[in-house]
């Protein structure tokens, strides 16, 4: 089954780091995107830029509508995902438990779906 581990990071703690510290906490996600390649369970991972580049595009009363970030509501945000392939829920949050990133953020798991199916969302409140 494939899962994704969302990385949801504090607003502002890329800015509280050095660049050395930046670089050091990317090259250890370097290093376990490495591991899970070598696993044989990554199939996609990716480090997404600070929301303050971001833009939302929602309907709204029937208007579409662009808005432009940062959002002062946010209290997270992405920074990074990875997409898994492994047997269960319970060997995804293994997985994440190992990730350099819980140490800093959270390290959310989430099975992909169909979204009128929440058979994923049953099956991960029992093997919690």
């Amino acid at each position: 089954m494939t899962y994704m581990l969302l990385i949801l990071e504090p607003t502002g703690q890329r800015q509280s780091r050095t660049e050395a510290e930046g670089r050091a906490a990317y090259d250890s996600m370097v290093r376990f995107a490495g591991s899970l390649k070598a696993r044989g369970v990554l199939q996609a991972t990716g480090s997404l830029a600070s929301h303050a580049a971001a833009a939302r595009v929602q309907t709204s009363g029937g208007k579409l509508q662009v808005l432009d970030g940062p959002f002062a509501e946010a209290k997270e945000m992405i920074g990074g995902f990875f997409l898994i392939d492994c047997s269960s829920f319970d060997e995804a949050v293994a997985i994440a438990r190992e990730c350099p990133a819980a140490q800093w953020a959270t390290v959310e798991v989430r099975a992909l779906a169909p979204c009128y199916d929440d058979s994923a969302a049953r099956v991960a409140r029992v093997g919690t």
